[in-house]
């Protein structure tokens, strides 16, 4: 299926020698005429050298190097800057690990058709989270306690399974969104409403990693929770 839009799909590396091989195949199997940019944040695994030789056969195929491990803010930042600088239409996120699977990647174009923000959803009819045990009680309770707490209209905050219509968000921006690391999801959808952007959400399912490690320290849950306080606060009486 052809596309008349420009469409770029982004994740970011760290260690995902194992993985990167089989997301980057199957991005192009489901959106064979996008491009595809990779972030690596200087991977010890060599996951870069990996997307080096998949480059040699999809000119379609960028890659950025950085020198050290800069954090997921600072590189979907840069995703979303080089989007606008390269003169995309549309943005789409996604994790590296395989939790995204990109057979739901049509769905998320035919949805940014009319809805400039797009975010998929595994607490939605539909949609379906298949990791397990605490992770699974983690993430299920703590969208929801997100959503009360920040009064914002969406069910999911946490996933980067997202879709940007970059020529339709005039005065939204990655870079204004503020706080940093794995806190930077939930921020981000503070500044979607702060401007007043329909949150569209999509039913996805999410599946646990079956290779590597998560990368998500555990001092994340309290620093998420810290800046939930601290944008709601700035939401209600800072506006």
């Amino acid at each position: 299926m052809s596309y008349d839009k420009r469409i770029l799909v982004f994740s970011a590396t760290y260690n995902e020698i194992e993985n990167i091989g089989e997301l980057i195949n199957g991005i192009q199997k489901y959106l064979p005429d996008t491009s595809i940019l990779i972030i690596d944040d200087n991977s010890p695994d060599k996951t870069q050298e990996v997307i080096k030789e998949l480059k040699k056969k999809n000119k379609n195929l960028y890659l950025i190097e950085r020198e050290k491990k800069m954090g997921l803010d600072t590189a979907h930042k840069t995703a979303f800057s080089y989007a606008i600088e390269n003169n995309f239409d549309y943005l789409i996120t996604m994790d590296a690990d395989l939790s995204h699977d990109p057979k739901e990647l049509p769905e998320f174009i035919k949805n940014l058709k009319n809805f400039s923000f797009v975010i998929g959803s595994r607490y939605i009819s539909g949609g379906k989270c298949l990791m397990r045990g605490f992770r699974l009680i983690l993430s299920k309770f703590g969208n929801q306690i997100i959503r009360v707490v920040s009064g914002i209209k969406s069910n999911e905050f946490t996933t980067s399974y997202r879709g940007f219509d970059i020529k339709n968000l005039k005065n939204f921006n990655l870079n204004n969104v503020k706080t940093k690391g794995y806190s930077f999801m939930m921020g981000t959808m503070f500044e979607i409403e702060k401007n007043n952007i329909e949150i569209k959400e999509i039913p996805i399912t999410f599946y646990d990693r079956k290779r590597g490690f998560s990368k998500i320290p555990k001092i994340e849950i309290f620093r998420t929770f810290k800046n939930l306080i601290f944008l709601t606060l700035k939401k209600r009486f800072f506006k």
